[in-house]
């Protein structure tokens, strides 16, 4: 398995861990996408991915439908995109990505947990260096496909050469360049491919060593960040357990 595929997992280990708060992160996915393209998933490509990363995560489809059609209302909140980096304590980095219509309220909620653990929110673009942004799909893997000759197929995609593959489950992840996600996405579906995750990460290109008692308190800040529900993902450079 590769460095991302290590580091996703282990960091998934923590991510979503109470139901209601990853159906409520969902949902503002959603309502996100069925603003900028509709409520119609076979017209709305960052839709569909959206609600397969939902099946993934056992949301209800009474929860999926419900979200797109308050999506479509006029009192619907109007999300955006904001991300918040700083410093958290042992000089962990911490990436925060929200999904909020109240920008003072959510910097004022992140702010307050970097205060509490001695950490330093510094500003948006800070830390970005640290990070690889990527986008990831996982799929079900075909019968008599050669991966390799797939990669060069979605190279000119900048997908990269390393893959990971999940024999149990009969999937395959990929990892590319965020500004292809549109055309990665298309050029699986076009050739048949049932994907069953796709979404944007970021994985550290240094993982910084740290002893128990340090991950338990980097823990503890990850956790409360992620208790805010305008939160949606909270990366780290920390190595993870083995």
């Amino acid at each position: 398995m590769g460095r991302a595929f290590e580091y996703r997992k282990a960091a998934k280990m923590k991510r979503w861990g109470h139901m209601a708060r990853t159906f409520t992160k969902i949902g503002k996915q959603i309502a996100i996408a069925v603003k900028a393209g509709g409520p119609e998933p076979e017209n709305n490509p960052t839709l569909r991915a959206i609600i397969a990363n939902a099946k993934r995560e056992n949301m209800p489809k009474d929860n999926v439908e419900r979200a797109i059609k308050n999506a479509m209302g006029k009192d619907q909140s109007e999300y955006k995109e904001v991300t918040y980096e700083g410093y958290g304590p042992h000089g962990i980095a911490v990436f925060v990505e929200t999904l909020t219509d109240n920008t003072t309220r959510t910097v004022g909620d992140v702010r307050s947990v970097f205060n509490k653990f001695n950490g330093n929110l510094g500003t948006q673009g800070s830390l970005s260096f640290l990070f690889d942004h990527k986008s990831v799909f996982t799929f079900k893997k075909k019968d008599g496909i050669d991966m390799d000759e797939m990669i060069l197929d979605l190279i000119d995609y900048g997908v990269e050469d390393e893959f990971d593959a999940d024999d149990e489950a009969g999937e395959v992840t990929i990892y590319g360049d965020p500004k292809s996600f549109g055309d990665i996405q298309k050029h699986l579906e076009e050739n048949g491919f049932e994907v069953t995750g796709a979404e944007f990460t970021r994985i550290p290109n240094d993982l910084k060593d740290v002893s128990d008692e340090e991950r338990e308190t980097i823990d503890k800040m990850v956790e409360r960040l992620e208790d805010f529900d305008d939160v949606q993902t909270v990366y780290t450079n920390m190595k993870p357990k083995e």
